[in-house]
């Protein structure tokens, strides 16, 4: 029972400090916004990977199996994450901006 004060305890304290000074809470959300607009993108840009990979045939003497397509999954997003922390291919600025807009009309 006391964990779940203090629990609360801990929230309010979270939520006084966040509201405390308005532009640390902006920066913060900004902050957030970019980093969920570059995941957006790294996801994006590894099903498209996925789509392209998928013509790929494997099977043969050394390949196949599902090992190597679980293989390739996590290599695609792998690539997927570096294209986007490299620049990507303009998706994050766009949706990071629309999230921006989001916010700042709630």
């Amino acid at each position: 029972m006391e964990t779940g004060i203090t629990n609360d305890f801990l929230d309010l304290a979270q939520v006084q400090r966040r509201t405390a000074d308005p532009r640390q809470n902006l920066a913060n959300g900004e902050d957030a916004a970019r980093a969920a607009a570059k995941d957006f993108e790294a996801v994006f840009i590894s099903q498209m990977l996925e789509q392209m990979f998928s013509g790929i045939k494997t099977d043969g003497p050394f390949g196949g199996g599902s090992g190597e397509g679980i293989f390739r999954s996590l290599m695609l997003q792998e690539y997927g994450r570096t294209i986007a922390d490299n620049g990507g291919i303009g998706i994050a600025d766009n949706v990071m901006s629309e999230l921006m807009r989001m916010q700042e009309a709630h």
